[in-house]
């Protein structure tokens, strides 16, 4: 299955104006990267976002969140967020303002 193309269009029309943002073809899908860092992407129908393991055991008591998993062996510090979750735009930044956040505290790649 291909991502979806429309939350990767709204995904680029908030980070466009970020400094240091880059994007890449992975998991099948899209992957924003910040000073070199992933920090969100698109994976079939999901948002997915790396918050950290504080930040991400917090999202994933919200509805609409679930592990970041497609090989069987979840990635630590990621979560994906059905549509639902993300359905205005300012519900969009507010969950890469998060991701931003967390990946700011990362070195720079």
């Amino acid at each position: 299955m291909a991502y979806n193309e429309e939350i990767e269009t709204r995904i680029k029309k908030i980070v466009s104006g970020w400094k240091n943002t880059d994007a890449k073809k992975m998991f099948g899908g899209v992957c924003h990267l910040l000073n070199g860092n992933m920090f969100c992407g698109v994976y079939k129908d999901f948002l997915i976002l790396r918050l950290g393991e504080q930040r991400s055991k917090g999202a994933l008591e919200l509805p609409f969140t679930k592990p970041f998993d497609i090989t069987g062996r979840p990635m630590k510090g990621w979560v994906m967020v059905e549509g639902e979750g993300f359905i205005s735009d300012s519900e969009l930044r507010a969950w890469l303002d998060k991701a931003k956040t967390f990946v700011k505290t990362l070195p720079s790649k």
